[in-house]
């Protein structure tokens, strides 16, 4: 797709909208023009920007894989106008859509690796994206891991795909295990009677402490709130992780999307970054050589 395409609003209509929590919607669209879906291609860890006719736009991530299905998913947190506004849209309505934006993950340069794959609450979105293409081209990587980190269980997202694993994810090659903080929390606290191998009480950090050791050419994969980085990381150097095998999506960062507000900036000097421009998706060898990335 050329980078005319991604600065041209198209139309979506919107086909489903569930549920997911108080305050996330998981919203489907599917876009209006044959042509133009069939060639809209992305990656995980790309975005695009939503927007509702007089209101605004927002960058959202993608929380899909790309397929022959021509819809698209979106987990959006009703955080402010313009989310608030697609919040309020029904089935049948226009959404506008611009991009794919962003590098995304380089799901290419993982073949034939083991993946980590390490998510906090919302997190949880960009990284569906990569679960779901590694398990369309489970030939391509070795053993899948994911360590997932919630509130509650009123808090989880995907929570038919998240179980699913949790329960059957073995025969799959795919090892889900979960960390909750709400001690009181009986749903999770089920969960532990279940697999309590595969479940434990705190922070997702403390997952590291029963995971199965991952091998040498594991690549590490993480989405969720920054401050989860720093700890995560300190996890993943225990572990003798290289800068260079750690990928983490800074998309919380973005504002407009595009480069224009400065918002998402980082750095000093010459080693200023735009988060949107230049990521989401960065490495933890740029994040050590660009201040205030984590």
């Amino acid at each position: 797709m050329s980078n005319k395409s991604t600065l041209k609003p198209v139309k979506a209509r919107i086909t489903d909208i569930r549920k997911m929590t108080e305050i996330e919607n998981l919203v489907t669209i599917k876009f209006q023009n044959p042509e133009y879906a069939e060639n809209f291609n992305y990656t995980p860890g790309q975005f695009v920007k939503l927007g509702v006719m007089g209101v605004g736009e927002a960058p959202i991530s993608l929380c899909t894989a790309q397929s022959d299905n021509s819809e698209l998913e979106f987990c959006i947190r009703n955080a402010g106008r313009v989310t608030n506004a697609i919040h309020s849209q029904k089935v049948g309505d226009v959404i506008w859509v611009r991009g794919p934006y962003g590098n995304g993950f380089p799901m290419d340069e993982f073949y034939g690796k083991d993946l980590l794959l390490v998510a906090g609450g919302l997190g949880i979105a960009p990284i569906r994206g990569v679960l779901q293409y590694a398990t369309q081209n489970r030939e391509k990587y070795g053993e899948i891991i994911v360590l997932y980190g919630i509130r509650s269980y009123d808090l989880m997202l995907f929570k038919d795909d998240v179980l699913h694993y949790f329960r059957e994810g073995d025969a799959e090659g795919v090892k889900l295990y979960l960390s909750y903080e709400d001690q009181e929390d009986l749903v999770l606290n089920g969960l532990v009677s279940e697999r309590d191998d595969r479940i434990t009480n705190g922070l997702v950090t403390k997952l590291f402490a029963i995971m199965d050791e991952p091998a040498d050419n594991t690549v590490a994969i993480l989405g969720g709130p920054p401050i989860m980085y720093k700890f995560t990381v300190m996890e993943l150097e225990k572990m003798g992780f290289t800068p260079e095998q750690v990928y983490m999506t800074l998309e919380r960062r973005m504002k407009c999307g595009v480069g224009q507000c400065g918002q998402c900036i980082v750095g000093t000097g010459k080693s200023i970054k735009y988060v949107c421009k230049d990521g989401p998706v960065f490495t933890l060898w740029d994040a050590m050589n660009t201040k205030g990335m984590i």
